[in-house]
């Protein structure tokens, strides 16, 4: 039986690339190419991994992004500025993903649910107070604070032992991300819920334990694990 639902926050329950994508635009100060776009969020999602995987450190990922972007485009501009600036833009307003509000408002009446983030603690605090889903939450985990970052067993340690009465076989995590939350929850031992709107082919060898297309799934699926 479930109990604790630790939900992914970007591209799970709120729409980060539409934040992205508005604050990038802002950011460039120019009406940019749609193709620029498209590579900022390949470049952003990269760099992303490589801090999973523990190739680089979360300073190293905000500036990478955009020194590669500027190096691409022959834009000179300065990373740094251009982090600050964004990373200001991105807490500004939220953008919910279909159903998530409501399913948060359902799950919250019989389950505990935490926010488990592996984004910047200012951004993911800002945006969360903006969508107004505290009442909903039991816990917030951000790897920032936490100083470990998913999929490491440290983040999902550090989780488990600020959840009171813990046990993992009533625990579950809820994300978007095979190499983050799902691996993170396989390595963790705790039930693992891939989130997958597009149905897109898992050719991983990351693999859930269940798969939903859209969030109002779950208060049937957690009805029957």
């Amino acid at each position: 039986m479930i109990r604790n639902i630790l939900f992914d926050l970007d591209d799970t329950l709120l729409d980060f690339h539409m934040a992205e994508k508005i604050a990038l635009k802002k950011t460039l100060l120019v009406e940019p190419k749609e193709e620029f776009l498209t590579r900022y969020s390949e470049i952003n999602l990269a760099q992303w991994r490589m801090l999973e995987q523990g190739k680089l450190t979360r300073s190293q990922v905000k500036l990478r992004r955009y020194q590669i972007l500027f190096d691409e485009i022959g834009v000179d501009c300065s990373a740094e500025q251009a982090t600050e600036y964004y990373e200001n833009l991105l807490c500004l307003g939220h953008y919910f993903i279909e159903g998530a509000e409501e399913t948060l408002k359902v799950l919250s009446k019989d389950y505990c649910l935490f926010i488990a983030s592996n984004g910047t603690a200012k951004v993911q605090r800002s945006r969360i107070e903006s969508a107004g889903i505290w009442k909903y939450l039991s816990g917030l985990f951000i790897s920032q604070e936490i100083g470990y970052d998913k999929p490491s067993i440290g983040f999902f340690n550090y989780c488990f032992a600020h959840i009171h009465g813990f046990c993992k076989a009533e625990t579950t995590i809820v994300g978007d991300s095979l190499t983050s939350d799902i691996k993170g929850g396989n390595i963790a031992e705790i039930t693992t819920v891939w989130y997958n709107p597009k149905g897109s082919n898992n050719n991983s060898d990351v693999k859930p334990h269940f798969e939903i297309r859209h969030l109002l799934e779950l208060e049937c699926l957690f009805k029957t694990i």
